[in-house]
């Protein structure tokens, strides 16, 4: 056991460079290994897996806890404490309150596995919005967990049969949401969730899933805060402010070398300024940029950071650079993947990695916030559909705007080169019945997942669970939440922790502290949107550091042209992961479906980048898992 669990820790060396160790319980079948990226407390008495002081408890845990210091305070005359980790508070913390009152009073980032010796449990939990993943499931007899899926591959036992309803799902959001798992037989714990196992009444193979409890739900924090906080716009801004701060200052307590990310956009731009304000020294910032304009914000992020003062890093990449990329992303991202901003995601991240070993990112400000395009559009195209197109001409509307190709579109309307393709994502809501149809339609890759998978299904998850749904929000609000519970853990966490740690940089993010978002569940929804704008508060925030006329221009993103490169540069590579012999032998998708939108999209009928690029990430990691 000793040797196959070194194997698999040997998968997440990028994870953990520093320092490598694996225990086994001389009394029980239990084997705990740990790659340690050194962050806090570099001696040896941060080195994991950790014992603790009664040797009751054995730790083994990925992440930071940003409260450890007043918690170690709060219990420093009830614990003998060797070093200065957050690792050990954490594990004096279990010792002396338990799991679950430990899991109510930390805050930050975390995934962890305690074994506790005395009752033979298993305890293993992860962060309240899903910063850090947690895989667990069965290799032939034997129980296995890891922080990725590349480890437990290693197991020789395991089996890597797929899950279609985890295909299905994973087809229409471009991501495998949790609980689900691409692997039969496993499971993703569900953020702000934990499970207990007896390991004395565990069987061999049992269901996974229908164990794992909430220690914290998204929904009991906002049916609590409903517009709880109101007041004037400036008490707003100045409260908001101070509490930022705090939740900066705690993400820039590191015993190694710490810098930010900046885009020059409108989130990252208000880390890094507040991080400016409360250091003495230049903050080392990152910037990527690339050679086509259209998707370069380098020149707005080297603006932001001559006026706040960073000691600022450019790099500028062609799009040969991103496309060399393309072939390494299944190594990256061992689970099917297919958000095209995770190139200049993990370009930034080994930019910044050669200088410094920790960063601050913007993440989490859209969705908090009311900041993506579609909390504006999405309502106000179903207002238009609901109030003002007859329920039998919507059907024809729609098939009438999708025959009509994108440039026409965008033909009609100089100066919005996108108009195009506003239109064709407008056709498919006018057939949509409800606000959560819209939504949906919103963020799908394909719109009917369960045709193009053989033996396709979709089960309930978080998103579409009748449980966690609140009946009193607007569909502003609606959205922002669905995409807290679905689109930020699946998509944007995912992206960040797999490209960031496949280059061992920790990234953290201050507007995913839990402070921050009993905050803004508030706060009024002026306080979000307003004049037709997302994120004010922020907007407004951010004015008190930058003049508005460096940051207030049109949201862009990490956006690659994905839907050009398939008709040029990544043609010849697509065509060959679509190879019709492969994918019928495969048994998973339909290839005729596949072969006509191919073929749709080489012909400039319609844009199908996003559908296609979904399908394509997941033969290229079927290739390399499979």
């Amino acid at each position: 056991m000793l040797s196959c669990v070194t194997t698999m820790t040997d998968r997440l060396v990028t994870r953990g460079p520093d320092h490598h160790a694996v225990w086994q319980d001389p009394e029980h079948p239990v084997v705990l290994g740990h790659r340690r990226l050194s962050i806090l407390d570099l001696s040896e008495h941060g080195v994991q897996p950790m014992h603790s002081a009664s040797g009751r408890y054995v730790l083994t845990y990925n992440g930071e806890i940003y409260n450890f210091k007043a918690l170690k305070t709060e219990i420093a005359n009830r614990y003998a404490f060797k070093g200065n980790s957050d690792s050990e508070v954490l594990l004096a913390c279990i010792e002396i309150w338990g799991v679950h009152k430990t899991l109510d009073k930390i805050k930050g980032m975390f995934a962890f596995a305690v074994w506790d010796r005395k009752a033979q449990a298993l305890f293993l939990a992860r962060d309240h919005l899903g910063k850090k993943p947690l895989y667990v499931g069965w290799a032939g007899s034997e129980l296995i967990f890891a922080s990725e899926l590349k480890a437990l591959c290693a197991h020789s036992e395991f089996n890597r049969d797929i899950d279609r309803a985890a295909l299905t799902s994973y087809m229409r959001f471009s991501h495998v949401p949790a609980p689900l798992c691409i692997y039969k037989n496993v499971c993703q714990l569900l953020p702000g969730s934990f499970i207990a196992l007896d390991m004395r009444m565990l069987k061999s193979g049992q269901e996974l899933s229908p164990l794992i409890e909430r220690f914290w739900n998204p929904k009991d924090v906002l049916k609590t805060a409903r517009a709880d906080l109101r007041g004037c716009d400036e008490q707003l801004i100045g409260d908001f402010d101070a509490l930022l701060c705090e939740c900066v200052a705690d993400r820039m307590v590191s015993d190694v070398p710490l810098g930010a990310f900046l885009s020059g956009g409108i989130d990252s731009s208000t880390i890094v300024a507040i991080m400016q304000k409360q250091s003495a020294k230049k903050v080392k910032t990152y910037t990527i940029g690339f050679d086509e304009q259209e998707f370069n914000e380098a020149e707005h992020a080297k603006t932001i950071a001559d006026h706040l003062g960073t000691e600022h890093h450019e790099m500028i990449f062609s799009a040969k650079d991103a496309l060399d990329l393309v072939a390494k992303l299944p190594e990256i991202y061992d689970e099917p993947f297919a958000d095209a901003s995770a190139l200049p995601t993990f370009l930034i991240s080994q930019f910044a990695r050669e200088h410094v070993t920790v960063a601050l990112s913007g993440d989490g400000g859209d969705e908090m916030l009311g900041g993506y395009t579609r909390h504006i559009t999405g309502p106000k195209a179903w207002h238009l559909i609901n109030n003002h197109v007859p329920a039998n001409l919507r059907k024809p509307f729609s098939q009438m705007i999708e025959a009509v190709p994108q440039r026409w579109w965008s033909a009609l309307r100089p100066g919005k080169p996108h108009f195009g393709l506003h239109m064709h994502k407008f056709a498919p809501l006018l057939n949509k019945e409800t606000p959560s149809d819209v939504y949906l339609s919103l963020v799908s890759a394909w719109s009917r997942p369960k045709y193009l998978v053989h033996g396709g299904r979709e089960e309930t998850l978080p998103l579409v669970d009748p449980q966690m749904q609140l009946q009193d929000m607007t569909f502003e609000e609606t959205m922002m939440y669905w995409d807290v519970i679905g689109y930020l853990n699946g998509d944007i966490l995912t992206k960040v922790d797999r490209a960031s740690m496949a280059v061992s940089l920790e990234v953290r993010a201050p507007l995913l502290d839990q402070r921050i978002y009993d905050f803004v569940w508030r706060l009024p929804l002026e306080a979000k949107i307003r004049d037709g704008h997302g994120k004010w508060l922020l907007r407004q925030l951010l004015a008190q550091y930058v003049p508005e006329d460096l940051f207030n221009r049109p949201k862009q993103g990490f956006s690659v042209p994905i839907a050009q490169w398939l008709r040029t540069d990544l043609k010849d590579w697509a065509e060959d992961l679509l190879d019709p012999y492969e994918i019928k032998a495969q048994g998973l998708l339909d290839y005729q479906q596949l072969e006509t939108m191919w073929r749709r999209h080489q012909k400039g009928k319609g844009n199908h980048a996003q559908a296609l690029w979904t399908v394509l990430m997941f033969q290229a990691w079927y290739r390399e898992w499979v």
